[in-house]
């Protein structure tokens, strides 16, 4: 696929990176050279120098027979122009913007297409705060993620001494939780994936994904780790864009402070929110998180623009007796550096937007996709279409059909109804198949599984 990216950020560079290795036809766009020039030396791409949204650089770029344009600057302006220009000069089939501001988010009459032609709106701060909310729900948690309007969850733990199931087989799952079906898609021991079979055996400190019907999801995480308490008392340092949308989001559920350390910022957020308290100062102020009362707090979330401060902030709220703390971090070195250690969760803003674009990218009929480990692995829904002659998954049973090393079909959804796949289940059409791939270059084998004949959707 011919694919052209307008930024060479943070999130730029991560898409460039995730689709330069499947043999896409990349090219970069960026005024600054230098990052461009980086980006060159580390990936098979082009790169042009240039404004994303001006016609002329555009067609250096090859937007003449381009497939897709990703726009992803930091100017939302120049993001909705591009694919304006790319609609109307190029015909361009795919266009993907990343728009930040609310007040643009609020009017989506904009998007139509006779007005500004957007196929696909990406807003990195509500993945993140979505992302969040749905750890905070389910604590414990290291990731929680959604499939198929969220019938199903993929959950990622970290097994515990203690939990019933660490030191048993995964066979004897079914006799812990009678009535409650579940199956386990991947593990990570020490970094390595495992691909679990019926004798495996958890291991404490195993992180271990499974799936369940989200009802479930608690009953199966008790069975791997000690139960967390419910969460009670949230605490948030930044009131951003993403602090200010997920304290809107869970104040009817939870106590909620936020810490910004902005005079006019705070003065808005307590204008805005109902229930949030807002305090103004610095979130790494060991008086004020002492005043208020850290060592009861049950979540603290850090989440201002500056990843070091995020960092520290939450190391010192861990320190003084929070009992969960996550931080909102860009760099993927640090990501790795920091989760093993004091920080129980490192956000990272490109993972969560970087699942949401390659929902668009993929082959074959898959309507969603989650970046897993960095990049490494995936989690993707596909649609399965066809039938027994035209298809190599409808109308088999899961252990006929020739999956990649490393991949698990973990649920599949009919309907209404949430079937955890097992060996003998039999695919359908129009079936929804939740599958796990330890290893994301893995990807184009499971796209050609789900592609009926030469169809490309």
């Amino acid at each position: 696929m011919k694919i052209i990216i307008l930024g060479a950020g943070q999130v730029g560079a991560s898409v460039a990176a995730n689709l330069a290795s499947e043999a896409n036809d990349i090219t970069v766009v960026d005024e600054n050279s230098t990052t461009l020039q980086d980006l060159q030396d580390r990936l098979d791409i082009r790169t042009i120098v240039g404004h994303a949204s001006h016609p002329d650089t555009l067609v250096q770029a090859g937007a003449d027979d381009a497939d897709m344009i990703i726009a992803v600057t930091h100017s939302d302006e120049t993001n909705m122009i591009a694919c304006q220009v790319a609609y109307t000069l190029f015909h361009t089939p795919t266009k993907i913007a990343r728009v930040r501001s609310v007040e643009y988010l609020n009017h989506m009459r904009l998007f139509a297409q006779e007005a500004l032609p957007i196929d696909v709106l990406i807003s990195p701060e509500q993945l993140v705060t979505d992302y969040i909310q749905r750890l905070i729900e389910n604590p414990g948690a290291l990731q929680v993620l959604d499939f198929a309007g969220g019938k199903v969850q993929l959950v990622a733990v970290h097994a515990y001494y203690g939990g019933p199931l660490v030191g048993h087989e995964l066979r004897d799952l079914k006799e812990h939780m009678p009535g409650i079906d579940a199956r386990v898609a991947s593990i990570f021991r020490q970094g390595k994936p495992i691909t679990p079979v019926g004798d495996t055996i958890i291991e404490a400190d195993d992180e271990v994904f499974f799936v369940a019907a989200r009802k479930h999801i608690r009953t199966v995480m008790g069975e791997l780790r000690k139960m967390d308490k419910p969460v009670k008392r949230v605490m948030l340092a930044g009131g951003g864009n993403i602090g200010m949308r997920l304290a809107s989001a869970i104040e009817g559920n939870y106590q909620v402070k936020i810490i910004e350390r902005l005079q006019d910022r705070a003065r808005m957020l307590s204008e805005t929110l109902d229930k949030t308290i807002v305090l103004l100062g610095d979130a790494a102020d060991e008086e004020l998180l002492q005043e208020e009362n850290i060592e009861n707090t049950d979540v603290f979330c850090a989440l201002t623009n500056d990843e070091e401060a995020n960092i520290l902030s939450a190391m010192l709220a861990k320190r003084l007796g929070a009992r969960k703390v996550m931080s909102l971090i860009n760099r993927a070195s640090y990501v790795n550096l920091v989760q093993s250690g004091t920080i129980d969760v490192a956000i990272s803003p490109q993972q969560a937007t970087i699942g949401s674009l390659l929902t668009h990218i993929r082959r074959g009929d898959v309507v969603m996709v989650h970046s897993l480990r960095r990049g490494a692995a995936e989690a993707i829904e596909a649609v399965a279409h066809g039938d027994s002659s035209s298809s190599k998954v409808v109308g088999r049973a899961i252990d006929e059909i020739k999956l990649p090393k490393g991949t698990t079909i973990g649920a599949i959804v009919r309907g209404e109804e949430v079937i955890i796949a097992h060996h003998d289940t039999v695919i359908e059409i129009d079936d929804h198949v939740i599958l796990f791939l330890a290893d994301k270059k893995c990807i184009q084998q499971v796209e050609r599984l789900f592609q009926v004949g030469v169809t490309f959707f």
